[in-house]
């Protein structure tokens, strides 16, 4: 790839070029910050839903220090392009990697969850299961590539609609981000029915059918790699990498912390599992022990674990980024940054294996995940089997039940797929106290007038 090309500030929607204090991709960013759909991240469960009083992280929470981290990382990786191919950079290239790269992948970070349902995984699993559960009713009313987007529902995906879809009544490109910031969240670039386990770019998918025209513009103007056709499979763009690794140092570590604020880890074994990882990347643990002793509260021994364990995995990202930036160029990387490195460090293994344990697996997560799924499950089935009758042959129910649909989630005049993308849409978007709460209700569980 030509370190020139793979970046624009070409935005959804073919808003022209206007000059403002703030560059393009610093816009990005802020619109991010102002949309809808990253509010609504204050309410989604990353992996502690609804917490009551113990202050945990929420995908929003997660998101912004995904986004600190990815500032991080791309700052020293423009650096890096900038001091290391300067003779190949044009001046604009020069200013892009010296001062803009950054608020890319920060930007691109930001919004990298906005496209995952309430619930954590569940949600997701729950919107593909309505689908594969009702085969027999529905999968003749979709072509074979809108039903593989169905059935294979993933939040990564849903991410790009969301992002840069027209909704009804509203202006055109969505909140119209770059193409490079959109670019740096597609993780899985090719189609539903091109997925694969084991391809790391092909393991889940990017685009819906919807969406499809909109992605292959976002591929065309920032220059990916073309694998195939038809279906459509591009290899991942080089900055993707970074907002994966940005997003992977925070679950791997702060899911614990959080973990330990809950009781749900005991302080020792927090504790044993950061210093591990630290004393792998550190030379200096002397420094690291006096300060630890020097603190008395567990939290906050912790926290500066915490935050020593981050800095050690974003020095390590930087260095696997570098050794590998040529097969990343070419589309040749076949595992994620922190996956490389997990490969070859015990404890990051032993961090990966004990959350899997104790706290992924935990009785309070799984019994909360289960309470999601059901909720997602039966959202979509309230509104799904009304919204594909033809108007003249819905009944009472049917009609009482699509008054609750918002405007513009309602795609009379488009096809059934669209019409179902709408509902999805609804669903997925909500908290997870919204869903909870209109399942409630129409559930008949809680009865009474709210406004």
């Amino acid at each position: 790839m030509n370190l020139n090309q793979i970046f624009t500030n070409q935005r959804t929607g073919n808003n022209p070029h206007t000059k403002a204090s703030r560059t393009d991709f610093q816009r990005d960013f802020d619109r991010i910050i102002f949309s809808s759909a990253f509010r609504r991240l204050q309410n989604k469960t990353q992996v502690f839903p609804l917490p009551g009083s113990v202050f945990v992280h929420n995908r929003l929470t997660h998101s912004l220090e995904v986004s600190s981290v990815g500032r991080s990382l791309g700052s020293i990786i423009g650096e890096f392009i900038f001091d290391a191919y300067k003779n190949e950079l044009t001046e604009d290239s020069k200013n892009f990697y010296l001062h803009n790269l950054g608020n890319v992948i920060a930007a691109a970070c930001l919004c990298h969850d906005v496209g995952n349902p309430a619930f954590g995984h569940s949600g997701e699993d729950a919107i593909a299961s309505y689908f594969e559960r009702n085969e027999k009713d529905l999968k003749q009313k979709f072509n074979k590539k809108e039903w593989a987007d169905l059935v294979n529902f993933e939040g990564n995906a849903n991410a790009i609609r969301v992002l840069a879809q027209r909704q009804q009544g509203k202006d055109d490109g969505g909140i119209q981000l770059t193409f490079s910031t959109l670019a740096s969240i597609a993780k899985y670039p090719c189609e539903a029915v091109a997925k694969k386990k084991g391809i790391i770019h092909r393991k889940k998918f990017g685009f819906f059918q919807n969406e499809k025209d909109i992605f292959l513009e976002i591929a065309k103007a920032t220059n990916l790699i073309l694998e195939n056709e038809e279906p459509y499979i591009f290899k991942r763009h080089p900055f993707v990498w970074l907002v994966e690794a940005a997003d992977d140092i925070c679950y791997n570590i702060i899911d614990m912390e959080d973990a330990h604020r809950l009781g749900i880890v005991s302080t020792s074994d927090c504790e044993n599992l950061f210093f591990e990882l630290i004393k792998s990347e550190s030379s200096d643990m002397d420094k690291v022990k006096n300060k630890l002793a020097s603190i008395s509260n567990e939290n906050e021994k912790i926290s500066y674990l915490r935050a020593k364990a981050i800095n050690a995995l974003i020095n390590k990202s930087l260095e696997i980024y570098k050794h590998n930036f040529e097969t990343i160029l070419q589309g040749n990387l076949d595992n994620g940054l922190l996956d490389i490195y997990k490969s070859e460090n015990r404890a990051l293994q032993d961090i990966e294996a004990f959350s899997i344990e104790k706290i992924y697996n935990h009785k309070a997560v799984v019994e909360i995940e289960n309470a999601g799924y059901n909720v997602m499950y039966e959202l979509l089935d309230h509104f799904i089997p009304s919204i594909l009758k033809p108007e003249d042959e819905r009944k009472s129910y049917d009609k009482k039940a699509l008054k609750l649909l918002p405007r513009q989630f309602v795609y009379e005049e488009g096809t059934d797929y669209q019409k179902v993308l709408g509902v999805v849409d609804f669903v997925s978007g909500m908290t997870d106290n919204f869903a909870t709460d209109l399942y409630r209700k129409i559930k008949g569980i809680d009865i009474g007038m709210t406004v």
